[in-house]
């Protein structure tokens, strides 16, 4: 099958997805809107490039603990980024939870970031970068990855974690970054 029949193939197999039960499409703007009610911490995804010692990293805030017996976490890339195939493909990656001040931490990783570019940064017995004072930093070894939709669910074996007590979370909700405040 050629690269284009496969694009056109994707295409009906994705449009087929989103038809609910009556035939009508769901508004991708709008469940985007919809899911963004969702307040959600935000995390730097560091590894290396494949086939590379370069350094690489990426902003996402689909993180979640899956287990604590074995230590496991998830995580989803896009299919859709540049940077997919050499998280899918990574043997090792760290995931860096973010502080309220970091937000341009998390600009820099972001589509059209600097990335490492002039950044300091550690690499980890595995050779996976890792940024200094984060809110929170778990260091993971691939454990399994899965087909999502449009991601890639990535799951990792947690092998390191550290963090900064008394730090405040960055968090991302309606397209904005802010705080959490406590309900008294």
């Amino acid at each position: 099958m050629t690269e284009g029949r496969q694009i056109e193939a994707a295409m009906r197999q994705a449009e087929d997805a989103a038809k609910l039960e009556g035939g009508e499409m769901l508004d991708p703007r709008a469940l985007r809107r919809a899911l963004g009610q969702f307040a959600t911490g935000v995390t730097v995804i560091t590894t290396r490039e494949a086939d590379s010692p370069a350094p690489i990293g990426i902003t996402v805030n689909s993180f979640a603990s899956v287990s604590l017996d074995p230590p496991l976490i998830l995580w989803s890339a896009a299919r859709a980024s540049m940077r997919h195939a050499h998280f899918s493909g990574a043997q090792a990656f760290a995931v860096h939870v973010l502080a309220r001040g970091q937000g341009p931490l998390a600009e820099r990783f972001a589509r059209s970031g600097d990335g490492f570019a002039g950044l300091g940064h550690d690499l980890n017995p595995e050779g996976v970068p890792i940024l200094p004072e984060t809110l929170a930093r778990f260091e993971c070894r691939t454990e399994a990855t899965h087909e999502g939709g449009d991601h890639t669910i990535i799951i990792g074996r947690v092998l390191r974690f550290t963090t900064t007590p008394g730090a405040e979370p960055l968090v991302f909700a309606q397209g904005a970054f802010g705080g959490f405040a406590p309900v008294a």
